[in-house]
């Protein structure tokens, strides 16, 4: 079975990371296009999460013939840990991209984790405990999860600073980021040296519960009549999420950086509230011209990641001009196309979408040629 309305909530998601990455890039940006600097949620800051969740969707229909009497073989794990370790490369491949748009993998100062690094043990960890766990089981390691790394984040102690320290530098962990990851192969910018990884190890366990939360959602609806009553439900699960998310922030904030609970919870309730809409339109009331763009980007998700995280870095890092006058070729496309006529803000988004359009009219050109990246 394959679900239409997860490749349209998926091409939706790039769509966005697209958009917001971007137009990013500059300082003159429309708020709702930029992350929270610390604690709290803006539509940026739900691009990553919709991710996880989408992969823990995908999951439940590829995984759903494994079960307690039908376990999965060799072959199956090798598979897993073969796209784990395929999208953990494609993120080492596009941190070693750097100056002037060329590789220079200098592994001494090769940052380690990422956003494909997150993924892949995201989806790696999360398809071990669904293989290896039962229903329940799965529900309660979620749990724990959740609970334990509040637990740890508020009441485990960090040397020189105290315990419930949520500051870049003081939390639990950027400390224990600091400790396994040698700091020439952390996150360098946006002042993060001192923190650890915004994408860091520690913080990536409660993102293994927003894959689950998608695996749970997905085997949910697997199971449901192709109804309105099934989007309601999901839309329901949504709104409980987004309540208990938001209520847990008063305590644990809502914090991405920091991957906190209260964010897992809360941005979770976001993805079940979109798919939901999704679903009843597509594939219920079977409305789809208006998916037909985002479905055929869901289609090539993977593609279209890694090829505009590398346009945006070879924009950012080539330069137009000689000496002190050069400027980068972003910042020269930004200024002398959108900025001088639309405006810094209106500028900025226009050359996102843009952007957009563009990655959009080659995905187009892969369907209709029939390459399907997959990993």
């Amino acid at each position: 079975m394959r679900l239409t309305s997860l490749d349209v909530f998926r091409g939706i998601t790039i769509a966005g990371m697209i958009l917001v990455n971007m137009a990013g890039v500059v300082d003159d940006v429309y708020p709702p296009l930029t992350h929270a600097d610390w604690h709290g949620c803006t539509p940026t800051d739900l691009v990553f999460p919709f991710f996880l969740f989408i992969v823990g969707v995908a999951m439940s229909f590829s995984l759903s013939k494994y079960t307690q009497d039908n376990q999965a073989t060799s072959a199956v794990y090798w598979r897993i840990f073969r796209r784990a370790a395929i999208l953990f490369i494609l993120g080492l491949f596009l941190n070693g991209f750097w100056n002037q748009g060329v590789w220079t993998f200098d592994f001494s100062s090769l940052r380690i984790m990422g956003v494909l690094q997150r993924i892949s043990l995201s989806y790696l960890l999360a398809s071990l405990v669904v293989l290896k766990l039962p229903p329940k089981g799965q529900w309660m390691l979620a749990a724990v999860l959740l609970i334990g790394y509040w637990v740890g984040m508020m009441y485990i102690p960090v040397p020189e600073y105290g315990a419930g320290v949520l500051t870049r530098e003081g939390n639990l962990g950027a400390y224990i980021d600091r400790l396994i990851i040698p700091k020439a192969h952390l996150y360098k910018g946006d002042g993060f040296n001192l923190m650890g990884d915004p994408e860091g190890l520690f913080s990536t366990i409660p993102a293994i519960v927003s894959v689950l939360a998608g695996y749970f959602a997905g085997d949910w609806i697997r199971k449901q009549p192709v109804q309105t009553r099934t989007s309601v439900g999901l839309a329901l699960f949504g709104i409980g999420c987004l309540i208990i998310g938001w209520a847990w922030g008063w305590v644990f904030p809502i914090n991405k950086k920091l991957w906190t609970s209260s964010y897992v919870v809360f941005t979770s309730g976001w993805a079940l509230l979109l798919l939901a809409a999704c679903y009843e339109l597509i594939e219920v009331r079977l409305i789809r011209r208006w998916s037909k763009p985002f479905e055929i980007m869901g289609l090539n998700a993977i593609a279209l990641f890694v090829a505009s995280v590398l346009l945006i870095k070879i924009l950012v890092r080539t330069k137009i001009g000689t000496g002190e006058t050069a400027i980068s070729t972003y910042n020269w496309i930004y200024q002398n196309i959108f900025a001088s006529w639309a405006g810094t803000f209106n500028g900025s988004l226009l050359f996102a979408l843009v952007t957009v359009i563009l990655w959009w009219a080659v995905a187009v050109l892969m369907y209709r040629k029939h390459w399907f990246l997959k990993v």
